[in-house]
């Protein structure tokens, strides 16, 4: 059984110095980029510092305000990638990235990667865009310590300084976030990465027992057409001839009819055509039937004794309106008074 060649722990590769190349490098080489108009005012405050960090490096760096531009071009240089690496500085600086973390780009252990989102989604960018940033920059502070890298997300491009191996978990969570992957299940992916790799007897084995298996709830919303076409299979034969009416009459007999019996059939076709007919038209015709009316009963004449007296009503309400409220009526008048008389006999 082959065995896997893993690097000890704690070891680091050397560091290019100068005995490693005595002679430096002849030619001279040069890079370019422009920058965005409202970078210009952070450049100009930090150029100092990018200058004195690529100067130790043999590299000298100009700054054009009127063009927009900045160049790096080698000296007598000894390292023979300083200058790739002076170039991905000033790509840095210009995608809004501070120049303290674009600086760490010129140390050897590190590497940085620009990843240009714009283009992988059409409609829903800025969305998605602020799905990978998160209210406050958590998801982002997140990443950055799981990654170990430093990351800037900046209009259609997301920028990231670290370690090879987090370059490349990251690229992985921002592809995955512009296709609708939500970066918290990458998230948390990487946590359990962490704790898993901190076990040397796990190293050599397959983690992937141990990761979450996410499913998509996505349901497609186009709606089914009402009528689907079937696509019928290609066949390289024509369709079958269509019979014609000798043809028919021979296969039904009525080809060796003779011709008072092809006339008695057809009228008896006829007579059958007009009795369904007449029982369709009876059929609407009922529609049109008013239905039967119940017959008028005349109101009969009211009775002497239900009649109602007019005059006697008006007299009521006559002596209603001119009683007052409370009095008492003239034959409880009388029974009050004597009463009163027979109390004072009494005394």
């Amino acid at each position: 059984m082959v065995e896997l060649l893993t690097v000890p722990d704690g070891w680091k590769e050397l560091a290019f110095s100068k005995e490693d190349n005595r002679r430096g490098r002849l030619e001279e080489s040069s890079f370019a980029t422009l920058f965005p108009k409202y970078r210009e005012a952070y450049l100009r405050e930090c150029w100092p510092l990018v200058q004195k960090a690529l100067n130790e490096h043999h590299v000298n760096a100009a700054l054009d305000l009127i063009e927009g531009s900045v160049t790096v071009c080698t000296t007598k240089t000894f390292h023979p990638y300083i200058i790739i690496r002076a170039r991905e500085l000033i790509k840095l600086l210009a995608r809004s990235v501070s120049s303290e973390q674009a600086v760490r780009i010129l140390q050897d252990d590190v590497a940085c990667d620009i990843i240009k989102i714009g283009s992988l989604v059409r409609k829903r960018f800025v969305k998605r865009r602020q799905r990978l940033i998160h209210p406050k920059g958590s998801t982002l502070k997140a990443l950055e310590l799981l990654t170990s890298c430093y990351i800037t997300v900046q209009g259609n491009t997301t920028s990231a300084i670290g370690p090879f191996g987090g370059l490349k978990e990251v690229w992985k969570v921002v592809l995955d976030t512009m296709k609708n992957i939500h970066p918290i299940y990458n998230v948390k992916t990487l946590m359990i990465k962490q704790e898993l790799a901190k076990d040397s007897e796990l190293r050599s084995q397959s983690w992937e027992r141990f990761l979450p298996q996410f499913k998509h709830k996505n349901v497609n919303k186009r709606k089914e057409p009402k009528k689907k076409t079937v696509k019928r299979e290609y066949t390289p034969f024509p369709p079958p001839q269509p019979e014609s009416q000798i043809d028919k009459e021979l296969a039904s007999g009525e080809y060796f009819l003779k011709a008072s019996q092809k006339k008695r059939q057809k009228m008896e076709a006829i007579k059958a055509k007009q009795v369904e007919a007449s029982k369709r038209q009876e059929e609407r015709e009922k529609a049109f039937i008013p239905p039967k009316e119940k017959p008028v009963v005349k109101p009969k004449e009211a009775s002497v004794e239900t009649q109602i007296d007019v005059a006697a009503i008006k007299e009521k309400i006559k002596k209603a309106k001119n009683k007052k409220l409370g009095a008492l009526t003239a034959e409880e008048l009388k029974l009050k008074v004597e009463a009163n008389e027979k109390k004072k006999k009494k005394k």
